[in-house]
């Protein structure tokens, strides 16, 4: 069975939070589930890397770039239109 972007995301940030994946939520914050900065880029080289994408975040301005991290859904949604861009 194929993996929904949305269900590869949430293994993506479960990994690095040391959850399972089933206590991962879209509405919850990388502060919730326990991810710091460096996390974060773990992460977000993680995505890069499964779906052969290029997330545009600057991890020294993470709030200045075009990829949302505000929450998990955030992340999905981003993840998401990207993969559905790159498919086109």
């Amino acid at each position: 069975m194929v993996q929904s972007v949305k269900d590869q995301v949430i293994a993506i940030l479960a990994e690095q939070a040391v959850l399972d994946p089933s206590d991962v939520t879209v509405d919850q914050t990388l502060e919730d589930i326990g991810i710091d900065s460096m996390g974060v880029v773990e992460s977000i080289f993680a995505i890069e890397e499964t779906f052969d994408i290029s997330v545009p975040f600057n991890a020294n301005e993470p709030e200045a770039g075009e990829f949302d991290i505000s929450s998990v859904g955030s992340i999905v949604a981003a993840v998401e239109k990207m993969v559905a861009d790159q498919s086109s």
